[in-house]
């Protein structure tokens, strides 16, 4: 039972320091992440960071899975509103930009993730689970009006798209949800024809 208690414990205090971690980030950005003030932003002792983490690089990583996760449940919570396929994609194109977390910070995070994800085999994984996940809540909807070559390279081109305007947004602060969410439909409704938006529309989930 004092295991299980402290696991507990231990459980609590990583989550309240990775949230920490983002709060500083969001307000200081990478380089101000510093151990010291997330410490003092989650309210507990200087230092008590390198118990629960072996480093900073540690606490980013559990950062972006945080935010990543956070993302998917925005998808999922958009999902469950979907009335047709046509309101599926777009809670699916819309979910991958939380208005919570579109920030120049956010972006940052993830550049770097990218950036390090050759070297780095939890980077790797994270960007593999964040496009395995997307690919296949698209590939699924799609699928209902496209032939599977045209479902295969729209789902790329709209993944792509994602990751770009994302990036962007890491040089572009000036970059909102709104342009980003409409540069993608607007991309997307030159890929389709008519007929096939009709039938997503048509389509109860």
């Amino acid at each position: 039972m004092a295991k299980s208690n402290r696991t507990r414990i231990e459980d609590v205090r990583r989550k309240e320091l990775i949230e920490a971690a983002h709060r500083v980030f969001m307000t200081h950005g990478l380089t101000g992440m510093t151990t010291a003030r997330i410490c003092a932003e989650a309210g507990l002792s200087p230092g008590i960071l390198s118990y629960y983490f072996k480093g900073k690089e540690e606490v980013l990583f559990a950062m972006v899975r945080l935010n990543n996760r956070a993302l998917a449940e925005d998808v999922v919570a958009r999902l469950r509103s979907a009335r047709n396929l046509w309101e599926r994609l777009l809670a699916i194109i819309e979910g991958n930009f939380p208005a919570a977390y579109f920030h120049q910070n956010v972006a940052n995070a993830w550049l770097s993730v990218c950036a390090a994800s050759n070297t780095n085999p939890h980077y790797a994984m994270l960007q593999q689970i964040f496009h395995k996940r997307l690919s296949s809540n698209l590939a699924s909807t799609l699928s209902h009006v496209l032939e599977p070559d045209q479902t295969a390279r729209l789902t790329l081109l709209i993944g792509v798209e994602i990751d770009g305007l994302w990036l962007r947004k890491s040089a572009d602060p000036a970059l909102d949800r709104t342009t980003a969410v409409d540069l993608i439909l607007t991309s997307l409704e030159t890929e389709i024809s008519s007929a096939a938006k009709a039938r997503l529309i048509s389509l109860a989930v």
